[in-house]
């Protein structure tokens, strides 16, 4: 679900626009194939629901005006994953956890339309790192969202990054969820001082959780009768988190509705990129 005021507006739309909404420049699309919204602080998807179908991405009820981060949607984190600030771009290593992508404003680049969906670019509107840029693009139809975060090194150095496309999924209940296809990763425990472990057949997620998986397979989350997959490129990461309790910004009640399977590359896998190279974060979300 996604709070009235930005239903409303969804519901208004008729075909695409631009609105402020919470004090951030939405880009919506209502179309024959689904509803799509991309929130400019952040380039952060915060809605997309295909026809006949519903949410799959969760969005707080009780959203912080901007300039304070949304939680909910897809934001990106960018140019480091949660405070894996380094060493080689020292200036920038008091900067902000999840790094300044999910703060930035972007601009809206294009929009290409076809018979079965939309595909969006856009890019920041000033540098937030001194030798990296980022694009993204999403893509939507009837079947699929896919969202692709892509950096390229444009100095005279290597430089070494991290990323996470930190997606909400909506759920009935976060903790009667299962996610399958994780079998067998190791991962580390966050909630234990990174604590290495391997996951013993399906995940049943009954409660807090904050993991980091070494896999790069496909996951399925099963909500009741509902299946979605998450999909991956260039990613050998995989998050898997929720607080399982009330958040600064949103309640108890509501943060059941969501747990979130993350494309990254963290500690784990940290992206090394040379002058002139790009790498592609990918991820791909449909029915399973």
């Amino acid at each position: 679900m996604i709070p009235d005021s930005l239903r409303q507006q969804l519901d208004a739309t008729d075909d695409q626009q631009t609105v402020t909404w919470e004090g951030r420049e939405l880009v919506l699309f209502n179309q024959p194939w689904g509803q799509l919204a991309i929130a400019l602080t952040g380039a952060q998807v915060v809605h997309f629901q295909p026809a006949d179908d519903q949410d799959w991405l969760w969005l707080t009820p009780t959203p912080a005006s901007a300039p304070a981060a949304l939680r909910g949607g897809i934001p990106l984190c960018w140019p480091w994953f949660a405070d894996e600030r380094y060493a080689d771009e020292s200036p920038n290593r008091q900067g902000p956890f999840h790094g300044p992508a999910r703060l930035a404003l972007w601009r809206l680049d294009g929009v290409d339309e076809h018979e079965e969906g939309i595909e969006v670019h856009l890019s920041p509107e000033e540098p937030l790192h001194s030798q990296l840029n980022a694009r993204v693009v999403i893509q939507a139809n009837a079947r699929r969202l896919h969202v692709e975060l892509i950096s390229e090194n444009t100095g005279e150095a290597p430089v070494k990054t991290s990323a996470a496309l930190h997606s909400y999924l909506a759920v009935g209940d976060a903790f009667q969820c299962r996610l399958e296809g994780l079998t067998g990763a190791r991962y580390l425990d966050k909630r234990r001082d990174f604590a290495e472990g391997e996951q013993q057949g399906t995940l049943a997620v009954r409660g807090p959780i904050d993991r980091i998986y070494h896999s790069n397979a496909a996951v399925t989350l099963t909500d009741g009768e509902h299946q979605l997959r998450v999909a991956k490129h260039q990613s050998d990461s995989t998050v898997v988190w929720h607080p399982g309790e009330a958040l600064s910004d949103t309640s108890a009640a509501a943060t059941r509705g969501f747990l979130c399977v993350e494309a990254a590359n963290t500690r784990l896998d940290p992206v090394w990129l040379v002058p002139g190279a790009q790498h592609l974060l990918g991820t791909t979300l449909s029915r399973a």
